[in-house]
């Protein structure tokens, strides 16, 4: 009986959340809430769910202050120069423009929130394909696969959800994925290259004198077609211009190609923004590069360093309580937001556990998996989280699923670690699902169709999620 309710209540769950009848976080309390009065255990309730919070706080804690980190970084303009540097470095080769894009992407990713990083990119990058003409869907594939594989920092989402339903610690999950993690995120830089070789090979090396001399053409006919005379002050912007698709750099006769455009013309990059600080930029640049060095070493445990840092950041970057406060209530939603699934998730994981409905289910999955795949167990983790990190939410597999899987693995001594590991591994394909809202922000801002983005992208992420996989056991981490 408990078998079946358990499984009811993760049906249950998945379905109101696929089908968006229920926020996460009200599917995460109310569901199992119902359930456990179904197993008549409902006077345990109390119990269950503070049990589940004590457990998450040092997660929920960690969220929150990594994105209050991130958040300020960028709002102070740690990543500017870096997005600067990007934008030299491509200039009008289709190549370089595919690979910037994809490193792009990973560097910003480091802030752990999707929307933002494809705002960022997609403001930056998309002048340059757009002027010359290159595959808007090689920009959001490329972008996703690499925030994708970003996407498994400890603060970023699925490894808190991971470390959440198994109750590990975050950076147990993360540390020694890094190799594997490593690798996948070269396979998205190889994978631009050939991207990017291929888009050179259909375009060529542009220079800007190319770029306006096709706009001219396009515009005198025109011009023609409608009747009216044609005139080269009318065919094309050069630098300077106020156009989202503008190019600077030399127009003259046998120009070099082109340096990327000027800030003004981007807008993820406002050079006047009113919370830039150009003057504690090295500050700034050795507070995030201490923390992240202490988190890899585990100098102490992330929750406290992101709490340390992120009042370190407010502090000397915003002295006036004023503009804390801004800072604060600027990054508030996606504050909330997170923190509330974590602490809503210890309902869900507080009943699953405290009703014994996840033994059942774990002992049910045990008998039907054959005897010969009990000891990897991660192996088919990794490989079940390709598809269903697709076609379900993070918050569904994670919570959902994982623990059924972790238990189905300690029947045949695979630790909880190596399946939360496994679980991380079908993230640069979750990026593209329908499920997840930052896509959406990411194919909007490019301007291309979901499905054309859809059936790009798919393959190539699959394939990069088994590349993680493959070295992961390779290196014997899974």
């Amino acid at each position: 009986m408990l078998t079946i309710l358990g499984f009811a209540m993760i049906a249950t769950f998945l379905v109101l959340i696929m089908l968006k009848k229920m926020s996460p976080i009200a599917a995460l309390v109310l569901i199992p809430a119902l359930f456990c009065v179904f197993v008549g255990k409902g006077a345990k309730l109390g119990d269950y769910v503070l049990d589940g919070v004590t457990s998450l706080a040092p997660t929920a804690a960690m969220l929150m202050f990594a994105i209050v980190y991130f958040g300020v970084m960028i709002d102070v303009g740690l990543f500017d120069p870096i997005v600067r540097g990007i934008l030299r470095f491509c200039k009008a080769d289709p190549l370089r423009i595919v690979i910037g894009t994809a490193v792009l992407a990973a560097i910003v990713s480091l802030d752990g929130d999707g929307s933002t990083t494809f705002m960022i990119t997609v403001s930056a990058m998309y002048p340059l394909y757009k002027r010359l003409k290159m595959s808007l869907v090689v920009m959001t594939g490329v972008a996703a696969m690499a925030n994708g594989v970003m996407n498994t920092l400890p603060w970023g989402g699925p490894t808190a959800r991971a470390a959440t339903a198994l109750k590990v610690d975050a950076s147990d999950i993360f540390v020694p994925m890094i190799p594997a993690l490593a690798v996948g995120l070269l396979g998205v830089f190889a994978l631009s290259y050939v991207l990017g070789r291929r888009e050179r090979k259909r375009l060529g090396v542009l220079t800007l004198d190319d770029v306006l001399v096709e706009e001219e053409r396009e515009t005198e006919t025109v011009l023609v077609g409608t009747g009216g005379s044609t005139g080269k002050g009318n065919s094309a912007r050069t630098g300077g211009g106020s156009g989202t698709g503008t190019l600077t750099g030399g127009a003259g006769s046998g120009a070099a190609a082109p340096e990327a455009p000027d800030d003004d013309v981007l807008p993820g990059l406002d050079p006047h923004r009113p919370t830039l600080r150009p003057k504690l930029y090295w500050f700034n640049a050795l507070l995030t590069v201490v923390l992240l060095t202490a988190m890899i070493m585990e100098w102490l445990p992330i929750p406290v360093l992101f709490l340390i840092g992120a009042a370190l950041a407010l502090t000397v970057n915003f002295p006036h309580m004023p503009d804390q406060k801004a800072r604060l209530g600027a990054h508030a939603e996606n504050v909330l937001n997170v923190a509330g699934m974590v602490f809503a998730a210890a309902v869900f994981t507080g009943v699953l556990q405290g009703t014994g409905m996840v033994d059942h289910m774990a002992k049910w999955l045990v008998t039907n998996v054959p005897d010969g795949m009990g000891p990897h167990m991660a192996l088919v983790t990794g490989i079940l989280s390709i598809p269903l990190t697709y076609f379900m939410s993070n918050d569904g597999f994670y919570f959902g699923i994982l623990p059924v899987l972790a238990e189905a693995g300690h029947a045949h001594g695979v630790s909880s670690l190596e399946i939360a590991r496994a679980s991380i591994v079908g993230q640069p394909l979750h990026m593209s699902s329908p499920l997840v809202p930052a896509v959406y922000v990411l194919v909007g801002m490019a301007k291309v169709e979901f499905g054309d983005h859809t059936r790009f992208v798919v393959k190539w992420a699959a394939l990069t999620s088994l590349v993680v996989l493959g070295a992961g056991i390779l290196f014997g981490i899974i």
